[in-house]
């Protein structure tokens, strides 16, 4: 049988209390009314819940075991939508944010810690991983919202996300790079696209889809075939490949913003337009956001436009 919330919530008041009156005025209903829904649950659950003695209530085995049976469900409920109402006045709960690996590890942390000294009753949980792996998820209710890379090409649109909102907040430039030592053993000045095909790579993918790429950006053609020496699917082990003087690799300039200026790395065909990798937040098309996203959001375009390494980055986060 399916019992009624309401009655048993007003049991609860009436056996915390031990009095029809308390519970009444702790309800802001009237005494008959408490009585009432009392005598209607004791006919569904068949039971005596309270013996009555003149004006004293006592609770009997059966009203004993009810009221254990009801308490923590009604205690979490209770904690449950006073944290709720408190969501909705001030940021509050947990976050679950999505996010390239690169990106995620490096600055996320301490935009969160910026947060948190703002919103302490804010918690985090931090997934790293491909777009794939985070549109799933996403799309599934598991991560709230979450940072992808979405970067449209000709064979790629927004419109390809189909259920999803896409707002564009950071554009990386994908620059072709290699050491100081590796540039002035193998090319001592700017290379020839003849030069650079015949050059050792380094590539994230087995196809080495982003080089090609590149050369086709650049250079507005293919190469038939590449030399790629080390295949590795980190972007970290890209640029670390690069300092070991390896070969060249496809990287994004802003994460060795340092190695670039102190001239540690050298972009190959610097000062040409380069290509662009954008990191867009993605969430459920339909979603409200709610007042925490919201707030987060706006607190990570504020501290983007304030840290030096963010600033690299061209953002338009509104």
């Amino acid at each position: 049988m399916q019992h009624d919330l309401n009655r048993l919530q007003i049991f609860y008041h009436i056996f915390r209390r031990l009095s029809i009156t308390v519970a009444a005025a702790e309800l802001g209903i009237t005494p008959s009314a408490v009585s009432q829904q009392l005598k209607k649950l004791e006919q569904e659950t068949k039971m005596v819940l309270f013996t009555r003695l003149h004006k004293q209530l006592v609770p009997t085995a059966e009203g004993n075991r009810l009221f254990a049976l009801i308490e923590p469900i009604l205690k979490d409920l209770n904690a449950g939508l006073t944290v709720m109402a408190e969501e909705r006045s001030e940021p509050n709960g947990l976050l679950r944010i999505g996010a390239p690996m690169e990106f995620g590890s490096i600055y996320l942390p301490y935009v969160f810690s910026t947060f948190r000294a703002k919103y302490d009753k804010v918690s985090f949980s931090l997934e790293l991983g491909r777009p794939s792996t985070l549109l799933a998820k996403v799309n599934s209710g598991e991560l709230d919202f979450a940072f992808v890379d979405t970067f449209p090409t000709k064979d790629q649109h927004y419109s390809d996300f189909g259920s999803f909102s896409v707002q564009p907040i950071i554009d990386e430039q994908v620059v072709l790079a290699c050491s100081k030592s590796f540039f002035d053993t193998h090319f001592k000045k700017e290379p020839t696209y003849d030069d650079l095909v015949t050059s050792p790579f380094i590539s994230q993918e087995e196809d080495g889809r982003a080089l090609y790429n590149w050369f086709l950006h650049h250079f507005g053609k293919k190469p038939t075939r590449l030399n790629i020496v080390l295949t590795i699917a980190h972007h970290q082990t890209v640029v670390s490949g690069i300092r070991h003087h390896i070969g060249l690799g496809i990287i994004v300039n802003h994460l060795v913003w340092d190695d670039i200026q102190s001239g540690k790395i050298v972009i190959i065909r610097d000062g040409e337009l380069q290509a662009v990798n954008r990191i867009s937040v993605v969430q459920l098309q339909d979603k409200i956001p709610t007042l925490t996203e919201r707030t987060f959001l706006r607190h990570f375009e504020s501290v983007s436009r304030k840290s030096k390494a963010l600033k690299r980055l061209s953002l338009s986060l509104k």
